[in-house]
């Protein structure tokens, strides 16, 4: 069977959707069917995804969520020949004469619209095109496959949930010289509590700068917050709101680290705080109890079913509640300590391997 993955926003953006595309594509090139694939990626990529004979690269001219995207696509893969053509960005070139299959990650743009710029409503607005013209739909949770029936009408019979899960690179790392690291790369030093995800507004940093300012009122508490993410989209509110709440000298941007670094990162945090009002997954969570770090999230849509019992669950709407249970993993060690145990148990549920097998299982019924 031939199998086309698109690849290309992986040059783009190395974000959730880049880094999911990166480790199923690692996961299936470990498993040993004879399938062949071809993995479009971005002609401006200089590196191919994985080393593997079965796995051939083909550079694309047309850019990931391009206007004309409909049109271009299809007349540069139509001759490859595929079986199954998996857009794990959910828009799948409609004239193409394969199975499709595409992953939903989340449908947030429908249920906040107001998030949205111009091209990304223009982008996804596509949605209900997408869902009708695909063979087959990949949900990251459940959470997200009730949002896809009840949004968009979507037979359940055509939706598969396949979890994602954290890399196999996070993990605890047992060296006394990461802080020293943290310190030199970023300037962090002594406790500090972590955000980990592009800046953008449904990522609801401004109640968890509220909660943090009330944090350092409320508990006097000689701690840093650290944001590690690229900037996305409306997202000057963010840093307007830091100056206004006289948090210059408590609050570290990052912008984009790399894998090491947010290895690192995940060691020698004390807490990360995940306060989205709305994720179809909540991957950082699961990195973040990976690597033994305990976790607060918000109290909805998926990251409830993600974290399980091993995190603290607050309202993202309020942030005394937020700021509550940042003091408590900053100052209860026994409350802490069980749940970096919990997190390690609960993130060891989900692997890539998995995913792999329940994809191909997928593409193998398709064709």
């Amino acid at each position: 069977m031939h199998i086309g993955i698109d690849a290309r926003l992986m040059y783009y953006q190395m974000a959730g959707i880049g880094r999911y595309t990166l480790q199923l594509v690692r996961a299936l090139s470990r498993m040993g069917s004879d399938d062949r694939y071809t993995l479009f990626q971005s002609h401006r990529a200089k590196e191919p995804i994985v080393e593997d004979p079965r796995f051939s690269h083909r550079k694309l001219l047309t850019p990931a969520h391009h206007r004309f995207e409909q049109h271009l696509l299809p007349l540069e893969i139509h001759r490859v020949g595929l079986d199954v053509l998996h857009s794990p960005d959910f828009i799948p070139p409609y004239r193409l004469n394969c199975a499709k299959v595409i992953t939903i990650h989340d449908l947030n743009f429908l249920l906040y619209p107001h998030f949205l710029t111009r091209d990304s409503a223009r982008y996804y607005g596509q949605i209900d095109e997408a869902v009708r013209r695909a063979d087959a739909i990949i949900a990251v949770s459940e959470a997200t496959k009730a949002d896809t029936i009840r949004l968009l009408g979507v037979p359940e019979s055509k939706i598969s949930v396949i979890y994602e899960a954290a890399g196999p690179s996070f993990r605890p790392l047992d060296d006394p010289t990461v802080k020293h690291k943290v310190r030199e790369r970023f300037g962090v030093h002594g406790d500090f509590v972590l955000f980990v995800s592009t800046i953008e507004p449904r990522k609801n940093v401004p109640t968890l700068l509220r909660a943090f300012r009330q944090l350092l009122d409320d508990y006097r508490l000689d701690v840093q917050l650290v944001l590690a993410g690229q900037k996305g989209w409306l997202f000057d509110e963010v840093f307007d709101l830091v100056h206004d709440l006289n948090l210059d000298d408590d609050v570290c941007f990052l912008g984009r680290v790399t894998t090491d670094e947010l290895l690192w990162l995940y060691n020698t945090a004390r807490a990360l705080v995940a306060p989205s009002i709305y994720e179809g997954f909540g991957l950082t969570p699961l990195e973040a109890m990976a690597c033994g770090t305990p976790v607060v999230v918000a109290d909805v849509s998926s990251l409830p079913e993600v974290v399980g019992d091993a995190g603290l669950k607050v309202d993202p709407y309020k942030p005394d509640e937020m700021a509550v249970a940042m003091w408590r993993l900053l100052t209860d060690s026994e409350l802490h300590s069980s749940l970096r145990a919990k997190g390690l148990t609960r993130a060891a549920c989900f692997s890539w391997e998995r995913a792999a097998q329940e994809t191909l299982a997928l593409y193998h019924t398709l064709a």
